[in-house]
Formats: C-alpha cells, structure tokens, sequence
C-alpha cells in the first residue's frame, strides 16, 4: 500500500492555539454605491493602518479578501490591545470625515484552536471570530468568553456580557462579551493597569520547576519542590511573594520571565528544574531580574535524595540573601525549620499535595490517604496534620459530608498542628476557619489575624480574613483586604469575587453586588452562592423576574439544598441579616 492510499501514513494536520482576530466594514456596500473610488482609497489607508498596528501588538495578518482582514496573535492580551488601538485609531481618522463617507469596522476576537496550512489558518476557532465580528456594533469589538476569561483583571476596560449567543454553523452557543469603546481607556492606561506597580518590597514570583525525570510519574516531586519554595519565601515580611494559583497557570509553558514579570507585577522570577533518579536528585534554579535583563544567580545541584531538605534550605538562603532581604528573628528561627526529617512521610505528603489542589470529592479521598500514610510514618509532621485538616475542612464545606463529626475532626487536626508547633500559620488559618463555622467570630478573627502575621504572603489568609469579617458584621473592612489577596493571586480564584460581592451586599451596594456576581458566573456559571446571593439582591430590590430566574438556577443546580440548610451554613453573627436573606431567597422560590 502506498503512503497516499494508507490513511495511517497520512502527513499530520498540524493544529496550534491563537488568539484570532476577524474585522470588516460595517455598511460596506453602502458605501460602495455611494463612490467605490472614495471607498477603496480609504479602506486601502485603513487596512494599512490596521496590518501596522497589528504588527506592532506582535500578531500577523493571515488574509484581507475584500472589506475583510483575518489575523493571528500568540497573546490573547495583545489580540485586544491591537483591537482597541485599532478602534481608537479610526475614531480619531473618522473625526475628519464627513458623517456619510466614515468607515467604521466591527472586530471580533476569539481563542480557539486553528488548523495551520502554509500561511493560512482553517477552522471553527476561526469561524467563531467571524461570528463574534458580525455581533460586534460599527466601531465594536466582540469577545468570546475564552478571551475574556484570560484578559480578565489585566486590561482595564469595561465590558458588557451579552450572555450565550447562537451562532451560524457552531453547534453549541458560544459566550460573548462586548468591549465599551466608547468609554474605552486611553491605551496607555491599559498598559499600566495591565502591568501592576511593582511593590515597595523585593518581589518575586517561582514558577513551576521542570519534571527533568524520566518517569512523568514524578511530576507531583517537581511541583512539590516548587511549592515549598514558595511557602519558605511567603513567610518573610519584606519580600512580596506571587502565590502559587497564579504561578502554576505558566506550567508546561515555554515562558518569558520578562512577559511573566509584567503579568505578575514582579521584578524577579525564580525558574529551575528538577531530576530524580533513584537516591539521588538534581536541580537547577536561576534567578533573573527581569527590571534589569540578567541572571542575578544560576547553580546547579547534585546530591543524594536525603540532602533534599538542606538543599532546599540552601536554594531559599540563597534568594533571601540576593534580594537583601533582612529576617526578623522569628523569621529566621521559621525560615530553615522542617516539619520531618522522614523522606518516605515527605514523599506520601507531596502526593497528598497533588490530590488536594484538584479539590474534587474524588480527589479529596485520595488526598486523605496520602497525608494518613505520612503521619503513620512520622507522627510528628505538623504540616501534614494540616493538610489532612484541609482535607476534613473541604468535606465540609462543600457538602460531602453533612457529619458535624468531620467540623470536629477538622479542629482536632488544627489543635494537633499547633501542639506540635504554634509557628504554622495553616493551624491558625484552619483554627479561624472552624470557630467561624462554629459562629466563633472573635476567636476566628483572632486566629486569622495571627495566621496573616506568621504567613504575610498568603492570598487565601487575606481571603479568608474577608471571608470571617462579613459573617461578623464588619463588611466595610473587607475590601481592602480582597484587593491585597487579588495583587498577591492574580489568577484569583472566583470565591476571591463571591466575598467581594457578598461585602458589596451587606454594605447597601447592590448593583455592585450584582455586576461582581455576573462577573463569576461568566467565569464559572455554576458557581451555586453566586446565583443564591443574585436571588437574594434581586428580591431585595423588588426585582422579582431576575430573583425568580435566579432562584429557579439554584434548585436547578441543587434541587435537594433547603432553606434549613442553607441557615445552619451561613454563620452570620447578627440573626437579622441571616433572617434577611432567607426571607429574600423564599420570595425567589427557594423553599
């Protein structure tokens, strides 16, 4: 059989991800009977216009059949960015044209996956993007919810969702969101918004280290040496640490630190590689100080598998000593403790660690087991007692386990840690959590707050310290403590946005509140306590449609979640504003 017969020795169709950009004139053939001379003068000068500004945002025009112009970006940020200079460009060229002769385009922009043929690209990631510019208004510009889920919180520019739309040829609706142009940003705001001020502090983001072994098994080893780099280094309070949500989206990514550094709003970007093979590991670290352009140091590490402590204690020392970074004497006593000496316990914790950051029930299960083997192996380890309270904590919250035993479990866990070592600021994090659900509110403030100061770095305590002040009556606090959790974790996780909608509703800010609620939903739309609190607001405002679509969306999503429940898992500590928003959630169905 002959290649071109077999299609086994077919030649591969090679496929790539883009960001793709499709733009054509509104009301071209009006203007094309009214002087086609006039018209294809100006539409020469626009495209030339758009093919350099295209350009200059590193994207490449594919194709420009008649009115229309197809391009391709490697960067969804740039994508839009080309978009909306391009709009704010004809804006200004239109201005100095007579009303009847303006040509003004519609720009849509979408993320999807391309065949690649030559030059050109094929495909429904393409034909999305065509879809998305027929939507878009002269002047406009569309988005798909891929590309606004990536842009999101980078570009300061305001959007309206346009929920799911139905498209020509695509079989599923797809989501679409519009850029305001009209009160579009000057593009030199977008850039500063885009790149956060650099802390006062040293800062420093460490991405993912590279699984070098043979065995893509060991992945959970290489994520794990990555992670504890982290946690030493967020300990210290004049360093500004990215946390580990943020840096872990660069994983498996071939990655510019300069590019990570303005995504991150860090000077510094830690990257290495790990190799474990038998008794022995190998790793290598560099670290760059993308302000400046150069290596402040790289090394690389050979020793047995039993040095791996002392060698993560000498990588971290390394780091605080380049940055200049002065230790508090608490912070240098906390810097180089280990919480085992025991490489099999260390070993089972760091597969434990693997299993928890999936966060599904399934995964939970495994997660417990992991982190049962290594305390079976060194009773002593105080982190994995935390770890395993994590594990309790998650069952309850998320309603795997409606057994008041697994809440007692969970503080047994924190009680255990702080035996062991009262420095562990995952204790006191999971300590303030418990007394909250035990409508402990002083106690839980006080928990955090210590959590915070052994931890300064910590997205999740920030979070977690909105979370506990708007159950205790003290919303107006909450904002600025959300805003430093979302600086630190700027791939913020959507309960980051639910307590700060949920602040926005306990303080009277009701459209606030709602417009934050959409904004998770776009990104996750069954996000249940997001639809439960639209309920809530639209009820309050006598909007009762919207609350009763609301509402019909939460018993969709959990037909068996009564009112009683949801009463026992709201520890509010002042009963009126807990009677408040049962009785809203009843007058929007929920029983």
């Amino acid at each position: 059989m002959t290649a071109e017969e077999s299609p086994v020795l077919e030649r591969r169709v090679e496929r790539k991800l883009a960001a793709i950009f499709s733009a054509d004139v509104a009301g071209y053939s009006r203007l094309m009977s009214e002087d086609e001379v006039a018209t294809i003068r100006t539409l020469t000068a626009y495209r030339t216009a758009m093919t350099d500004l295209i350009r200059r945002h590193q994207g490449r025009v594919v194709d420009s059949p008649g009115d229309n112009l197809l391009a391709e970006f490697a960067s969804v940020v740039d994508a839009v960015q080309s978009a909306v200079a391009i709009q704010q460009e004809f804006k200004t060229r239109n201005a100095d044209l007579p009303a009847a002769r303006r040509m003004e385009f519609r720009i849509g922009v979408n993320l999807g996956d391309v065949i690649v043929e030559g030059e050109r690209i094929y495909g429904d990631g393409v034909n999305i993007a065509a879809r998305l510019e027929s939507l878009a208004e002269a002047g406009g510009i569309c988005l798909s919810g891929t590309v606004y889920d990536q842009i999101e919180g980078k570009l300061a520019l305001p959007y309206d969702s346009l929920g799911e739309q139905t498209v020509k040829n695509i079989t599923k609706p797809v989501r679409v969101y519009r850029v305001r142009t009209s009160a579009t940003v000057p593009m030199a705001n977008i850039k500063s918004v885009m790149t956060p001020a650099l802390p006062d502090e040293p800062s420093i983001a460490v991405l993912p280290f590279v699984n070098m072994s043979s065995d893509p098994e060991q992945e959970y080893f290489s994520d794990g040496i990555t992670e504890d780099l982290i946690t030493d280094l967020s300990k210290l309070s004049r360093l500004f640490v990215i946390s580990r949500n943020s840096v872990f989206l660069y994983k498996g990514k071939t990655v510019n630190p300069k590019q990570v550094s303005q995504d991150l709003g860090v000077q510094y970007v830690l990257e290495g590689s790990v190799r474990k093979a038998g008794n022995r590991v190998r790793i290598t670290a560099q670290l760059v100080d993308t302000d400046r352009g150069y290596h402040v140091w790289a090394d690389r590490y050979d020793r047995e598998l039993q040095d791996i402590f002392a060698l993560q204690d000498e990588i971290t020392q390394k780091i605080v000593a380049a940055l200049a970074v002065k230790l508090t004497e608490g912070e240098r006593e906390r810097l180089t403790r280990r919480y085992t000496g025991n490489l099999e316990a260390y070993d089972y914790y760091l597969r434990g660690l693997e299993y928890s950051d999936c966060a599904t029930q399934e995964t939970n299960t495994l997660a417990r087991q992991m982190f049962e083997q290594a305390l079976a192996l060194d009773p002593q380890f105080a982190t994995a007692y935390a770890e395993l309270g994590w594990v309790f904590f998650e069952q309850w919250v998320m309603g795997w386990s409606q057994d008041a035993q697994t809440l007692d479990q969970t503080l047994a866990m924190a009680q255990r840690v702080l035996a062991l070592d009262g420095a562990v600021a995952d204790g006191h994090q999971l300590m303030a959590g418990v007394f909250l659900w035990k409508k402990q509110h002083e106690q839980a403030i006080a928990e955090i707050e210590r959590a915070i100061s052994l931890d300064p770095n910590n997205a999740d305590g920030y979070a977690n310290f909105a979370h506990i002040l708007n159950f205790s009556g003290q919303p107006a606090q909450t904002n600025s403590l959300l805003q430093k959790a979302m600086r630190l974790d700027p791939q913020y996780p959507v309960w980051y946005l639910w307590e700060l909608g949920h602040g926005y509703y306990l303080t009277g800010r009701y459209e606030e509140g709602i417009a934050t609620m959409k904004r998770i939903l776009a990104r996750s739309p069954e996000f249940l306590p997001a639809h439960e609190y639209l309920a809530v607001i639209y009820s309050e405002l006598g909007r009762e449609e919207e609350a009763r679509a609301a509402g019909a969306e939460c018993l969709r999503l959990h037909p068996d979640l009564p009112l009683d429940v949801l009463a026992q898992r709201l520890p509010y500590k002042d009963q009126a504003i807990l009677q408040r928003v049962l009785n809203a959630a009843r007058k929007a169905g929920l029983k």
